[in-house]
C-alpha cells in the first residue's frame, strides 16, 4: 500500500531535482532554439494546415485549442511576427480571453506526412487590423479578429512522438463507427438536446459555417 510519504518521495517539485533526474541537455537541443523564423520555419508554416495553440489564464490554468485551414493559413508577417486569422466557432473565445489575461502562447505546427513538428513560443495580442484580416478572406467571409504572435522562440521538434503514435500511418486510422458521433456525445453530456437534433445541427455547421 502506498502511503502519502511514499507518494511525496516520487514527486519532483523543483528544477534542480528535475535536472538531476533527467541528466544534462543535449548541446544540439540547446543550440537549435532561434529567436526568429528562418527560411526553414517559414517553409514549414507555409505547408502546415494545422496547429495547436496553448494559452493560460491569469491564474495559470492552461488550455490548448486546435486551429486549422488550408496549408499556409498562418501568415508570416516578418521573421518575428505571425498572424493567425480566427474562423467561425462557438464563441467561447477561451484562447482569446486567456491572451488578454496572460499573453504568453505556445504553438505546435504540424504537416501531414512529416514526422517533425515546429514549435513557436511568444507573446500574443488580438487584432482587428483590416490590412491583415482582408487577405484572409475565404468563401467571401472575412475574419473579424485575429491573433498576432511576437515570436520569442522557434525550433523544430524531433519526430519521435509522431513516429511512436503512427499518426500519419494510414493503417492507424480508426474506423469512425468505433466512436460515438459528436452529436451523440453532446446529447449525452448536456442533456439539453436530442441526438437527432444535435447531429443535424452539427452537420449543418460543418456544411455551411466553416467560414
Amino acid at each position: 500500500m502506498t502511503t502519502d510519504r511514499d507518494a511525496e518521495e516520487t514527486i519532483i517539485a523543483e528544477p534542480g531535482a528535475l535536472r538531476a533526474h533527467m541528466g544534462p541537455v543535449n548541446p544540439l537541443a540547446e543550440r537549435k532554439v532561434l529567436d526568429r523564423l528562418d527560411g526553414h520555419c517559414r517553409d514549414f508554416i507555409a505547408l502546415s494546415p494545422f496547429l495547436v495553440l496553448a494559452t493560460s489564464d491569469g491564474e495559470g490554468r492552461a488550455d490548448a485549442s486546435p486551429r486549422g485551414d488550408a496549408p499556409g493559413f498562418v501568415e508570416v508577417v516578418d521573421e518575428r511576427t505571425l498572424f493567425i486569422p480566427d474562423r467561425r466557432g462557438n464563441n467561447r473565445v477561451d484562447s482569446f480571453g486567456n491572451v488578454l489575461a496572460s499573453p504568453g502562447v505556445g504553438l505546435i505546427f504540424m504537416v501531414p506526412g512529416i514526422a517533425e513538428t515546429l514549435r513557436v513560443n511568444g507573446r500574443a495580442r488580438l487584432t482587428r487590423d483590416a490590412a491583415l484580416l482582408e487577405p484572409a478572406t475565404v468563401q467571401e467571409r472575412t475574419p473579424t479578429l485575429g491573433l498576432l504572435v511576437a515570436v520569442e522562440e522557434a525550433f523544430f521538434h524531433c519526430g519521435k512522438a509522431l513516429i511512436r503514435s503512427k499518426l500519419w500511418d494510414p493503417a492507424s486510422r480508426v474506423e469512425r463507427s468505433r466512436f460515438p458521433s459528436l452529436g451523440r456525445i453532446m446529447a449525452d453530456q448536456t442533456k439539453a438536446v436530442g441526438v437527432a437534433e444535435a447531429e443535424a445541427n452539427l452537420e449543418e455547421a460543418y456544411r455551411t459555417r466553416l467560414y
